[in-house]
């Protein structure tokens, strides 16, 4: 079974208290960057022409973060949370350029900096518990639960109340399909969720990419040598005509100087 989070944006109030619990969990200021994602705040509610959405890691079921990470701190576990290992990442950030929905941040002002992002709660669904932020909301904007069962449940929402959503399950295949799942009244594009991202799972280009490595490599290395033998051969050729000239003048200068002493 895989684990997701369903956000019903008809549904939600705007009241906060999700995004309060958040912060509580995981110890963060409730006063820092409430309005926005940050190494302080790890899920926001926006709001688009009255129209609130919940911003938050997507955890991919394919996640690009965790394809480029070379040390393993960001994994993509049997439950479905991405989670985030602090102990193994070493600061490369790579996982920051990959992710396509611009999620992980970066502890800048610490002496011993972490990425930070919503690994949905994983030491409390590892042990039969819901994430923090669904607890409060009582309205049922917000659902935790098997994925392909929430996806059941929103298609159904749609299908019962046709005037009520747009057409859409936003997270059902973008980026081959994601943990965590947007429907509400308007198109995507509205709530400011990303709409280039592509259907095909993203490791999948990584992995496009990282193959033709070693051909780089080898070329590079060629044209590295290449470059290496043609300088220090120029540099050669410069210092052999400079000592010839340097000789030449000697012996002249010497020459004249003998038929001076002779004289």
């Amino acid at each position: 079974m895989s684990y997701a989070l369903l956000y019903d944006g008809t549904e939600c109030v705007q009241c906060g208290v999700c995004l309060t619990a958040c912060k509580m969990m995981w110890d963060l200021p409730e006063e820092v960057d409430v309005d926005r994602l940050s190494e302080n705040t790890l899920t926001t509610l926006e709001v688009h022409d009255g129209h609130p959405v919940r911003k938050m890691c997507m955890h991919c079921d394919e996640p690009a973060c965790a394809s480029v990470c070379p040390v393993g701190a960001l994994e993509k576990t049997k439950e479905g949370p991405v989670n985030y290992h602090p102990d193994k990442c070493i600061g490369c950030r790579y996982c920051m350029m990959a992710c396509p929905f611009s999620i992980p941040k970066y502890e800048w002002s610490s002496a011993l900096p972490r990425v930070r992002k919503c690994v949905m709660c994983f030491d409390r669904v590892e042990k039969g518990k819901v994430p923090a932020c669904t607890l409060p909301c009582k309205v049922g904007a917000m659902k935790f639960g098997d994925r392909d069962e929430l996806l059941a449940e929103a298609k159904q929402r749609i299908r019962n109340n046709p005037d009520r959503y747009y057409d859409h399950i936003y997270g059902e295949k973008e980026a081959g399909g994601t943990g965590v799942l947007y429907i509400g009244a308007v198109a995507p594009e509205k709530l400011g969720l990303p709409m280039t991202v592509p259907t095909e799972p993203l490791p999948q280009f990584t992995w496009r990419v990282l193959e033709k490595l070693p051909g780089v490599v080898a070329v590079g290395a060629s044209f590295c040598m290449g470059m290496w033998w043609l300088i220090n051969r120029r540099d050669k050729i410069r210092e052999e005509d400079l000592e010839a000239i340097t000789t030449g003048r000697s012996t002249a200068e010497t020459g004249h100087e003998l038929e001076e002493v002779q004289s």
